[in-house]
């Protein structure tokens, strides 16, 4: 590099006065000033607090979770990508909605979007067949990732996962959001305060057993590349030719990597809080075997987990019921506690029904800024993942598997 010291000997002082009278007479002609806006002076959060964030594959349910984004303070969504036409000007329309302006990009590649220096967290709603490589590429880049579940195709996507987001110090939210609403956690805390006895079985339902299959549906003409990216829509996953019916939605003839079954679909709420209650966040199951029409594992402390889909109270979809030695509880999303003996769920508490996720949202947003760890991270979604991948397994074989999560 040059250097610059015989331009700054040059300088006179009449030259300096010249020149700064100059810069003065500019700012009086056009004051300089900042707007109030910019400031946080009108009540919104400064410029060089907020998030910046965009959107990667956002359908029907990520586009409510963006709209849990669009409504909390501090942050600024600023692009979408997708590779359906449509669906990339339906979710600019609702940004630039929202804001009253235009200024919402576009991007069909997901690579694009990412590069972009100006991007604190992504939200990643694409299907499941994107969502391991999406944000492990997130990462890489240097955003913070919230992705809906399921998190990863693989038992090995789910330790790749783990590892990106420990070595690149990113960090990571699944779409588990009952890890944030107070009547699971209530039922949790029962489970590992020992308020139950010593845990016995743990019971999740996952929304039915089905496996997706492996085979192709049949092959119908491709629209317009400008409309749907076939290739790009499949990414990391196995090709196949073009079927409208693998655009949307839950759907198992999809099959062959793009979804995993109820097992992983719903496995992934279900599970992940049997996992929490009993202290698994760090491990998975060790034996895994199918029994009638349930799915049955055991972890190492000898804890039994239940897949099951019939003989539950009326307590709403995706319930868990935690049994030990002294008592047992069951919750699900309608809201309400249910629990022998009653007195375990003695007092007043909060009842929120549905699975809202904008708790979950906001304590992602709140790691972000701490840089502390949100409730389901990716070490806890390998392992609640891979504890489903593996039962996936044992149902596609239909015998006894036995895993070793230390190996």
């Amino acid at each position: 590099m040059k250097s610059r010291r015989s331009n700054v000997k040059a300088l006179t002082r009449r030259t300096f006065l010249s020149r700064l009278g100059a810069v003065v007479g500019g700012c009086a002609a056009a004051p300089w000033f900042v707007p109030g806006r910019a400031l946080g002076l009108d009540g919104a959060v400064p410029a060089s607090e907020r998030i910046v964030m965009g959107g990667i594959g956002i359908g029907n349910r990520g586009a409510y979770v963006l709209d849990c984004f669009l409504h909390e303070p501090g942050v600024q969504f600023v692009a979408v990508c997708d590779v359906r036409a449509a669906r990339r000007q339906a979710v600019k329309r609702m940004v630039d909605n929202f804001y009253k302006n235009q200024d919402c990009r576009t991007y069909i590649d997901l690579r694009e979007l990412l590069a972009r220096p100006d991007l604190d967290a992504v939200l990643i709603a694409t299907g499941p067949n994107w969502h391991g490589l999406a944000s492990i590429l997130a990462a890489e880049a240097g955003k913070d990732v919230y992705c809906e579940k399921p998190c990863t195709k693989t038992i090995a996507e789910s330790l790749a996962l783990a590892q990106t987001f420990r070595r690149t110090g990113r960090v990571f939210q699944a779409g588990t959001q009952r890890r944030s609403l107070p009547n699971f956690a209530f039922a949790v805390e029962l489970a590992r305060r020992g308020r139950l006895g010593k845990l016995t079985t743990l019971h999740a339902h996952p929304g039915g057993l089905g496996t997706s299959t492996s085979r192709w549906l049949p092959a119908e003409p491709p629209p317009a590349k400008e409309d749907v990216d076939w290739d790009l829509y499949l990414g990391p996953a196995a090709w196949r030719p073009y079927n409208r019916r693998l655009l949307d939605g839950f759907n198992f003839e999809k099959g062959g990597g793009l979804v995993g079954g109820g097992c992983l679909e719903w496995g992934t709420h279900c599970v992940d809080l049997c996992q929490w209650a009993n202290d698994a966040d760090g491990t998975a199951a060790v034996e895994y075997w199918p029994e009638g029409n349930q799915l049955h594992a055991r972890y190492a402390n000898g804890v039994k987990l239940v897949m099951r889909n019939d003989g539950w109270l009326p307590l709403g979809s995706c319930p868990v019921r935690f049994e030990g030695e002294e008592g047992w509880v069951e919750t699900g999303d309608n809201g309400e506690l249910v629990a022998h003996p009653p007195t375990l769920i003695a007092g007043p508490r909060a009842k929120i029904a549905g699975y809202p996720a904008n708790f979950h949202v906001r304590d992602f947003l709140a790691c972000v800024r701490s840089r502390g760890q949100p409730r389901a991270n990716a070490d806890v979604a390998c392992w609640s993942h891979i504890t489903c991948h593996a039962a996936n397994i044992a149902l596609f074989l239909g015998r006894k598997v036995v895993f070793d999560p230390k190996t």
